[in-house]
């Protein structure tokens, strides 16, 4: 049997899935500070510029170290085969192609916010009516809010995996995580408030 969808890091930052709601709330109001510019479309690319192309070309060069959290990362050479191969996982085209559809999306729905603006008008009037100040809260939750979407696209990817392409994917070798993969925090041998995934998997795998 094949348990690597029970690795506890994947759905650890599946969860941050929750946070974008509120991200895009944030966003929205920042949008409603003060009146537009004349070029509605410069305070949009500016907005998507910001909050989009900086994760998705993240995630399609050197996507995000499952292995990290909390400004901890657990260092490539204490990785298990198992998890190693769930980062090897991550360089698939299918997950470019999931993250650009997403990104698209996203872009979507900032644009429906920026319409929507003047219904948090009231909400945003608390903050400086400087409309600068609107434009960088916008796109400044509006990249959070790409960080908490596209990271758990690429566990949806690895969730998603067929057992059969699990079994035949091999293991990303060590030497190879710093340059493949963009791994923050500080590097330790484990993270112990994580619990560890049984060998179950492994066992059955190459059995001795």
């Amino acid at each position: 049997m094949n348990n690597f969808r029970l690795e506890p890091f994947l759905w650890i930052h599946l969860a941050g899935l929750a946070l974008a709601p509120l991200l895009l709330i944030v966003t929205w109001i920042g949008l409603a500070v003060s009146d537009p510019w004349p070029f509605y479309w410069v305070e949009l690319v500016l907005v998507g510029i910001i909050g989009v192309v900086p994760m998705l070309w993240m995630q399609w060069t050197k996507p995000f170290d499952f292995f990290s959290i909390l400004l901890l990362s657990i260092k490539p050479n204490h990785l298990t085969e198992e998890q190693r191969k769930i980062l090897k996982l991550l360089k698939t085209r299918k997950n470019k192609i999931f993250h650009g559809i997403v990104a698209i999306g996203l872009l979507g729905v900032v644009w429906l916010l920026y319409q929507l603006a003047p219904f948090a008008a009231i909400t945003a009037s608390m903050l400086p009516q400087w409309r600068i100040l609107g434009l960088m809260i916008a796109a400044i939750a509006f990249f959070f809010c790409n960080l908490f979407v596209q990271i758990p696209v690429s566990v949806l990817g690895v969730l998603l995996t067929s057992d059969k392409t699990w079994l035949t994917t091999k293991p990303i070798p060590c030497e190879k995580v710093i340059s493949n993969f963009t791994v923050l925090g500080l590097q330790i041998n484990k993270i112990f408030f994580i619990p560890s995934l049984p060998l179950s998997s492994n066992l059955n795998e190459n059995p001795s």
